[in-house]
Formats: C-alpha cells, sequence, structure tokens
C-alpha cells in the first residue's frame, strides 16, 4: 500500500512539474489581454518553419517535441520576443502583462530562471551598461543556452541602438565555443565573426550564385557596377518588411541606377511569394526556404531580420544594418 501511494504521488509530482516524455510545453497568462495570436520559431532548429499560439481569455499553450534542449521564440504582437528556453520532458509557465511585455517572467526551469534575473539587471540600465552586463554573463556562464541567446542578441546582431566590437564579440564566441564545441548555433556564430572581419566597410561585394523565387539564376554580375543593398527580411518581422518595402519604393524611383536583392528567410517560398505579389519592380527576390542556414546569409554576413548591407557602385561596403530613414539617405547621397 505504501509503494502504492508513493507511486502515486511521484506520478503526479511529475505530471504537476514537466511535459510528457519527449515533449516540452509551455503555459501562460498575460493581463490585459483577452484574445490575439502570437508567433513563435526556434532559431536553432527546435522545430521547423513557424507556428502560431491563439490566446483565449489572456490564456495560451504551446507543446513540440523535443528530444534536447533549444530555444524558442514567442513574437508578440507588438513584435518584441521573449526567449523560452526549452528541454525535454519539461514544461514552463509564462506570466505578466500584455502592457509591460518587457516584464514577464519565465518559471519551471533554471534557464528560464537565469534569464528571468538577466532582464531584470538590465531593466533600467543605459545602453553601455547592458552591454558590460551581457558580457559579464556570458564570461559567467559559457556553457549555458542563455549565453547563446544573449551573444546573438547583444554582440553577435545587435540592433541599431548598439555598435558591433568585432574583437570583443570573436573573444565572446571563442569563450562558449571552448565551452559548447558541439552546439551548430554558435560554430555558426563563430563562422558569422569570421565574415564580418571580411565584410567591414570597405570590403568588396563576393561573388554569388543562387536562384530567385520564380527559378531563375541570380550572381553578382546583376549588382556589380551600381549602387546596391542587399536586405535580409521575412513575413513575420514587420521592421523588415517595412524596409524591403520601401527599397522597393527606391528602385522604382531610381530604375537601373540601384539594385536590391532581398533575402527572404521565410520556411516556405509561397509564403514569400504571396507576399510579393503585388511587386512589379526589378528586385531581386530569393526564398531558398533554408531560413538562417542560408549560404547566403554567411556571404553577406547577415544574420538577423532585418539586416542589411549597401554597397557603392564600385562594389564595396558603405555601410551595414541601417534604419529605413538612414538608409535611403545614403542610397539617395551615392545616386545623387
Amino acid at each position: 500500500m505504501k509503494r502504492l501511494t508513493y507511486i502515486l504521488t511521484l506520478t503526479l509530482v511529475l505530471v504537476a512539474c514537466g511535459s510528457r516524455s519527449g515533449y516540452f510545453s509551455f503555459e501562460g497568462r498575460l493581463l490585459n489581454l483577452n484574445q490575439g495570436e502570437f508567433y513563435v520559431y526556434s532559431p536553432d532548429g527546435l522545430f521547423e518553419g513557424f507556428d502560431t499560439i491563439k490566446v483565449e481569455g489572456g490564456r495560451f499553450t504551446f507543446e513540440t517535441p523535443c528530444d534536447e534542449s533549444g530555444t524558442i521564440m514567442i513574437v508578440f504582437p507588438n513584435f518584441s520576443e521573449q526567449p523560452i528556453f526549452a528541454e525535454p520532458g519539461k514544461s514552463v509557465t509564462i506570466k505578466g502583462d500584455a502592457s509591460h511585455l518587457k516584464e514577464i517572467e519565465v518559471e519551471g526551469t533554471d534557464d528560464n530562471k537565469m534569464m528571468n534575473g538577466f532582464r531584470q539587471q538590465i531593466s533600467k540600465a543605459s545602453p553601455p551598461e547592458v552591454l558590460k552586463y551581457a558580457e559579464l554573463f556570458i564570461k559567467n556562464n559559457p556553457a549555458s543556452p542563455v549565453s547563446i541567446y544573449i551573444l546573438r542578441k547583444y554582440f553577435v546582431a545587435p540592433d541599431g541602438n548598439n555598435e558591433t566590437d568585432i574583437r570583443k564579440t570573436e573573444d565572446l564566441v571563442n569563450i562558449v565555443y571552448k565551452e559548447q564545441p558541439k552546439n551548430g548555433q554558435v560554430a555558426r556564430m563563430a563562422r558569422y565573426v569570421n565574415a564580418m572581419k571580411n565584410g567591414a566597410p570597405g570590403a568588396k561585394l563576393p561573388a554569388f550564385t543562387a536562384k530567385d523565387i520564380n527559378g531563375k539564376d541570380v550572381s553578382d554580375a546583376q549588382l556589380r557596377g551600381k549602387v546596391a543593398v542587399v536586405l535580409a527580411w521575412a513575413n513575420w518581422d514587420y521592421e523588415s518588411r517595412n524596409l524591403r518595402d520601401k527599397l522597393s519604393r527606391l528602385q522604382n524611383e531610381y530604375g537601373d541606377r540601384l539594385a536590391v536583392m532581398s533575402i527572404s528567410l521565410d520556411a516556405s517560398i509561397q509564403t514569400c511569394k504571396n507576399s510579393l505579389r503585388n511587386d512589379s519592380t526589378k528586385t531581386i527576390n530569393v526564398c531558398d526556404q533554408m531560413m538562417f542556414e542560408s549560404p547566403l546569409l554567411k556571404q553577406f554576413a547577415l544574420d538577423k531580420v532585418p539586416s542589411n548591407v549597401l554597397y557603392n557602385a564600385q562594389g564595396h561596403i558603405m555601410e551595414r544594418n541601417m534604419k529605413p530613414n538612414d538608409i535611403e539617405t545614403r542610397i539617395k547621397t551615392l545616386l545623387n
């Protein structure tokens, strides 16, 4: 009888604290949000493509097969993102206020608890202080998947508020790689940093070949001799779609003097085609359905959405990762 009671108690504990074997799940509740949709994707390939989470009465759930640890990104309606660190057989709880998404907490695993602590630490920090905290976290926790996320967000693929120190980034990547030599995401970041060293301002347009979304051949010859912009974008990212549309209008304005190549990170080429069905410009649109594994991203050292690189007519890099207003000004300066 005691043994049966023990087994029943253990079963209840396991059900309460985890997901079913071979799966990872999360459930959450957000105040001030009754109904809506979230997108989810995995930057390290825990699952392919994108999925949609329905919110009903402020509550939502998600479950995915999970044989190894990985990262899941939740994309909220305002396009901000929340990382969730997944483990096989585990589940986590998400709670917070939809009007204060930066204060969301994720409970259930040590990695998510660590991320909560880091977010609290930087909540009121200035951009330079955030970078210092991020660097310290990575050095203190090089074996953690949280460090991989922080490394990518603040150093390998920073937003427009931070400038990349390529030497420091390389040092941090090497620290994490030493602890996680078999992690494919870390290996890709190491290759990206190496490409960035060769893709600084003044570097030359790389030779490449690809197929556009209609199966036609594309190569560097179509960009040479013109002011050219290469853009990484995706349907699920509003800022990148906005930049793509702005570049299409500029190309329509300047004609053959400006070349634009968009690299879609959508998992489906049909999704990309549907988005571009009304685009009548000469923009070169590529979607190889390899997402962040696209060889073109590596050749142009693009590693986030959105990201871009601007070349002058002589085929040299002028700038990287400019905002829509900045890139329009720089293109007009080069063309006029």
